[in-house]
């Protein structure tokens, strides 16, 4: 999607020229990304069928504030075989923008017609009935936006690199990475209390996730509890929730 001899006055022109519902942009939304610095774009999901191509772009905007700001776009077509061969033409592509991540999720489904495949329960009555409404329920919420804050974040990693206890705590190629981290969030991810050798022990696992420099994000999994011989608190970090939730169990084997 990205163009790397488009500036980034460029690039937000041309999403905005061919979108087609650039209008519903808020004025505060638009006057903020004219001050944007640099800006990079990634497929963040595609759907494709015989009966529709859908993909969902992420383009992510340093302003000149030092936050980010982050457009999603969604392209969608219909079926490769209604394209015209008698004029070489192709099905008409349509490209939407949304500035909230949940609206883009609802635009998706509005394409496929729902968040997952929906079965033709048919008319059934009152079973019918509670077969969709259980089949709407399984779905699964769309996840919310990470709200990225500009506060000091290449020392905030740093400080979560230093108090880590573990001999496998992410090394010197991760802590140069977050070098360039300039936005943070923190997201409780767990937190359970249970017996370890008979005695009470707690566990937290934290993401904190960096948004770099050059728009790409990265975390660290911080696991903090009290499985320790004398109950003190310790902090572990680790460079992937895998690793996290693995240290945990070895800890509890139980929880």
């Amino acid at each position: 999607m990205s163009d790397p001899y488009e500036t980034t006055e460029q690039h937000l022109e041309r999403l905005l020229r061919r979108a087609l519902n650039s209008f519903d942009l808020p004025d505060s939304t638009v006057e903020r990304l004219c001050t944007a610095l640099a800006h990079s774009s990634s497929l963040h999901s595609s759907h494709h069928s015989s009966a529709l191509h859908r993909e969902t772009y992420r383009h992510t905007y340093l302003l000149t504030d030092g936050s980010a700001f982050t457009l999603w776009e969604l392209v969608h077509s219909g079926p490769r075989d209604s394209a015209d061969p008698r004029h070489g033409t192709q099905p008409d592509t349509r490209h939407e923008l949304y500035d909230d991540e949940a609206d883009v999720h609802i635009a998706a489904a509005r394409l496929t017609g729902g968040f997952c495949e929906a079965p033709d329960f048919g008319d059934g009555g009152p079973q019918a009935d509670l077969d969709i409404l259980t089949a709407l329920m399984a779905a699964p919420p769309a996840p919310l936006p990470r709200m990225y804050a500009p506060d000091n974040s290449a020392d905030h990693a740093r400080r979560v690199l230093r108090r880590a206890e573990n001999g496998d705590v992410p090394g010197e190629k991760t802590a140069h990475l977050l070098r360039a981290a300039f936005a943070h969030h923190i997201t409780q991810i767990f937190g359970r209390q249970c017996q370890v050798d008979g005695r009470d022990a707690g566990f937290t696992l934290y993401e904190h996730a960096f948004l770099l420099l050059d728009g790409s994000e990265t975390s660290l999994w911080e696991v903090e509890h009290t499985a320790t011989p004398d109950g003190r608190h310790m902090c572990e970090v680790y460079g992937n929730e895998d690793a996290a939730r693995g240290a945990m169990e070895s800890r509890t084997r139980i929880c």
